[in-house]
């Protein structure tokens, strides 16, 4: 064989290669074919989030995706998307806070402030589908095969006068995080926190809060209570949280059950009536927040928590709806909590890994 046809081979070689890392980016991302598509964004074997009225386990299901004004939050295992948790915007003005999901909109006066979606900061009108792809960029020019996908959220303003809109990136060499940048409106007021907090981590039965002293269980912290309200006690400074050698800051929560009771179910009549509750993925996974905090406001971060006894049930007085949560009081929002500032990142993740697996890759 000659040497010209080596050459021959390598060049056809190096052709294949590139042709097929230029695919492997094509699959990579999860992402809508065109403007008229699901709302629904994320990376393979990672991350994955949509925007109402679309859900994650079943997106063409138009009423699927669960209350308005939260964002879908989820994991895409082997082909199939799980959804572990909603994530709402909370502004506070002049002390006031606003809850994303149960403040009123404007337009029909229902629960939920309406979001959409658009890939550049322009302020752009409500759109019921995807509206844009996301935008796909290279962060790091010593690293060229590294990619970022993007997108920004735009929602109607507060009865407050707040008006915040947000970023959402995911990078490929971080699958289980999604980054989450903070900006507002010309015309909104000023906002003296605006936290994102992720709402539902009773479907997870998160009961294990990972702090610098050690785990904090939450039926040993809401022992003794059974009622069907939040409860809530103090939040935690940033002086207690786990740090990694880069210098983040982090907060972890797990459930405490092996995934063979985390995915047992009771058969009573109102279980069966509740069966969303029902833990559907086939893994076990650890939530946190992460916090970059190099903005010199170290000392003003704070891990905020509450708990519940029982599912919420839409907002019903009468105790008969609200079933018991199987193995007792689990922890339901889960936030870091700063004052607000333009341009502030924070990091939602949900990863298979234990917490201080997930340290040490920081």
């Amino acid at each position: 064989m000659t040497k010209y046809t080596w050459v021959l081979k390598l060049l056809i070689l190096v052709g294949i290669q590139s042709g097929l890392s230029t695919i492997r980016a094509q699959t990579r991302w999860i992402r809508p074919n065109d403007v008229h598509d699901v709302a629904k964004w994320g990376i393979r074997q990672g991350i994955v989030f949509s925007l109402w009225p679309y859900g994650l386990e079943d997106a063409h299901a138009i009423y699927g995706g669960g209350p308005r004004g939260l964002i879908r939050v989820g994991v895409e295992r082997s082909g199939k998307i799980y959804l572990l948790n909603f994530l709402a915007i909370e502004p506070l003005v002049d002390g006031k806070i606003e809850f994303s999901e149960i403040s009123p909109s404007s337009v029909d006066n229902r629960w939920g402030k309406i979001m959409w979606a658009s890939d550049h900061p322009n302020p752009t009108a409500f759109y019921p589908t995807a509206n844009c792809r996301g935008v796909i960029s290279h962060p790091d020019d010593a690293r060229p095969e590294l990619e970022e996908l993007s997108i920004y959220v735009f929602l109607e303003k507060y009865h407050s006068g707040a008006h915040p809109y947000l970023k959402l990136s995911i990078r490929s060499d971080r699958p289980d995080e999604l980054a989450i940048q903070l900006f507002n409106r010309e015309d909104s007021k000023q906002m003296d926190y605006c936290n994102i907090t992720a709402t539902m981590g009773n479907y997870a039965r998160l009961r294990s809060l990972h702090l610098k002293e050690g785990a904090i269980d939450s039926r040993v912290l809401y022992k003794g209570y059974n009622g069907i309200d939040f409860i809530e006690k103090e939040s935690y400074p940033a002086s207690s949280m786990l740090r990694s050698l880069d210098g983040s800051y982090f907060a972890f929560a797990t459930g405490n059950e092996d995934i063979q009771a985390l995915k047992a179910w009771p058969v009573d009549s109102l279980a069966k009536s509740k069966l969303g509750w029902r833990y559907r993925p086939p893994l076990k996974f650890t939530q946190y927040w992460r916090s970059e905090q190099n903005n010199g406001s170290d000392n003003r971060l704070m891990v905020r928590v509450n708990g519940r006894y029982r599912y919420w049930s839409g907002g019903s007085r009468d105790s008969t709806h609200y079933m018991k949560i199987p193995g007792g009081a689990a922890f339901e929002n889960f936030e870091l909590r700063q004052p607000y500032q333009s341009g502030q990142k924070i990091f939602f993740g949900i990863s298979e890994r234990t917490p201080q697996e997930i340290l040490d890759r920081f």
